[in-house]
């Protein structure tokens, strides 16, 4: 099963505020953003279930930027797309949706926002919507995906 989640308030704290992972030295002197707690470990969970890991965030990050962000954390990540990315495969299907994980060949996203869910529900996409103050966020998208 492919997996995107979303950055911004979901994996990185932006205008939300949430535990974050530790960061090392290299991390901190290289200005690496900071990662919510559990994060290295669910994504490395889900990659030994033989999921395949996608970041699909609507910033305009550089696929270089999050892809050494991933990997100075040691988290497996299989596929980066950002709002540029979203863009110009979104003109190929005239889709004016926020995200739209089915053109990425994704199978569920996980994000924090309600208007992703909505979305999710209008244009059939399978969506876990986690809330930025759930300690438990882990445990609840593995129980909604059924693992």
């Amino acid at each position: 099963m492919t997996i995107s989640f979303d950055l911004d308030d979901t994996l990185i704290p932006a205008s939300k505020i949430f535990p974050t992972e530790e960061q090392n030295w290299l991390l901190r002197l290289l200005g690496i953003e900071k990662v919510r707690k559990g994060t290295v470990g669910l994504l490395k969970e889900l990659k030994s279930r033989g999921h395949t890991i996608y970041i699909y965030t609507t910033s305009y990050r550089s696929t270089r930027k999050i892809l050494l962000t991933f990997h100075l954390y040691g988290i497996p990540i299989d596929r980066f797309i950002n709002q540029e990315h979203h863009n110009n495969k979104l003109k190929e299907h005239r889709n004016r949706t926020s995200k739209y994980p089915p053109a990425f060949g994704i199978d569920v996203h996980v994000d924090d926002l309600p208007g992703v869910k909505m979305e999710g529900e209008l244009y059939n996409f399978r969506t876990i919507i986690i809330d930025p103050q759930d300690s438990n966020w882990t445990e609840t998208v593995l129980r909604a995906m059924g693992e």
